[in-house]
């Protein structure tokens, strides 16, 4: 497995611009994972280790150490474009999704039209839906003292709720799943096997949607892909690839990031009893609670595309260059947060850019903070004490967006 440390190359492997010193082996599909995730991807921010280094994994590209980078450049388009955000070069040149891989001002109208349907306003009036998947997974577990939380409700939650707000058979989330994971954590022993999956999975987003937008164009449906695909853009109407190719951005991005977090908050809370009594003796305190494990357990790691020659921090960044920027880097830095690594739910103002940051913040955040929550208090109402599972393990895997499976918990039946 791949560690941050210094890796020695010949002269003829590096490209010009990049120093010797600042070429380090880490190879973001396979960390070293055996103490979690954010310890692993936070061992980038050695104080020794300058604000940019080099990768030579998954077709070079440089990687940033320091969060005040990481919000600088999610907030220049200019400078950081995102005409590829994804890892290796390869995925990035085939992950095409709107409005993801577009700049100001191409992506305004575009993000608009996404806003239109993951707004705070739109979310809230959800909130009774949610409520019900959320407690028709939870009540059927009470009786039976233990779970695999990962199975029973983290894989099935943001899924049934997704598949309602657009009007999809459930039937048909296992497969529409599997594209997801195959998207952000693409399996194969080679870069040429991995690339084949990623766009194997992406292909198979388009074919399964194509048929159902068609049906459903101009009917004046409600549900979330409806209103996507009878919209306007610029004054005219959404032409069929630019629907299908948002509508596929929206399920990859509704399917995969929550049921990630979910598993790493309930690892947490079932190992720290003292955070679980707090949030039990006051549910009010669980939206800010929310914002605090927001902060602790960061998932994905987004990519940017070098615009023009620029240099920085003793460097020259080339143009079509790709740098790394783990979101991680700021809710665990020490220079952003006080105490970082420890989750206080009483802390004034957690900041952090597990969202993203910029014209490209995360357009699902309002969703995602109210599945969380509903998840808060629906579990801890009915299943108030609870512990991991003694001698499980939970079984971390790392990528554009990085998970733990096998969460394993117990508690008192009934």
């Amino acid at each position: 497995m791949s560690s941050v440390s210094p890796c020695p190359m010949q002269a003829d492997e590096i490209p010009e611009n990049v120093p010797a010193d600042r070429v380090y082996d880490f190879d973001l599909f396979n960390m070293d994972l055996k103490d979690g995730y954010q310890e692993a991807i936070m061992r980038l921010q050695h104080p020794d280790r300058p604000t940019l280094i080099w990768t030579p994994r998954n077709g070079g590209h440089w990687i940033a150490t320091r969060a005040d980078f990481v919000t600088e450049a999610f907030r220049d388009p200019i400078q950081f474009t995102s005409k590829m955000v994804l890892i290796p070069r390869e995925a990035g040149e085939k992950y095409n999704f709107i409005p993801s891989h577009l700049d100001p001002p191409t992506h305004t109208p575009y993000r608009a039209l996404v806003d239109t349907v993951l707004n705070l306003r739109q979310i809230r009036n959800l909130e009774k839906r949610i409520r019900e998947i959320s407690i028709d997974l939870i009540e059927p577990l009470v009786a039976r003292g233990q779970s695999n939380f990962t199975i029973d409700y983290a894989d099935q939650f943001p899924i049934r709720v997704f598949m309602a707000m657009v009007e999809l058979p459930m039937e048909d989330a296992p497969i529409l799943v599997r594209y997801s994971n195959t998207i952000v954590r693409p399996p194969g022993n080679t870069k040429a096997e991995k690339m084949a999956s990623f766009e194997g999975a992406i292909q198979g987003f388009y074919k399964y949607l194509d048929p159902i937008l068609n049906e459903r164009r101009g009917k004046g449906g409600r549900d979330v892909m409806s209103i996507v695909i009878d919209s306007e853009v610029n004054g005219k109407p959404l032409p069929h690839p630019e629907a299908l190719n948002i509508t596929a951005n929206l399920l990859l991005a509704g399917l995969d990031t929550v049921a990630s977090f979910l598993n790493f908050v309930m690892i947490f809370l079932s190992r720290n009893p003292a955070h679980v009594k707090q949030l039990v003796d006051d549910f009010d305190l669980i939206p800010r609670a929310v914002e605090e494990l927001v902060r602790r357990f960061p998932v994905v790691a987004d990519a940017r595309t070098i615009g023009e020659d620029v240099d920085y921090d003793g460097v020259t960044l080339k143009r079509g260059d790709m740098i790394l920027l783990p979101t991680a880097l700021k809710g665990l830095s020490s220079e952003v947060n006080e105490d970082p690594w420890t989750v206080d739910f009483h802390r004034a103002r957690p900041h952090h850019n597990t969202f993203g940051d910029g014209h490209h913040r995360c357009a699902g955040m309002h969703l995602a903070r109210l599945e969380l929550t509903i998840t808060l208090q629906e579990w801890l109402s009915r299943i108030p004490l609870f512990h991991m599972t003694e001698g499980s393990a939970p079984e971390y895997m790392s990528g554009i967006a990085s998970t733990v499976r096998n969460v394993r918990l117990e508690w008192q039946p009934g």
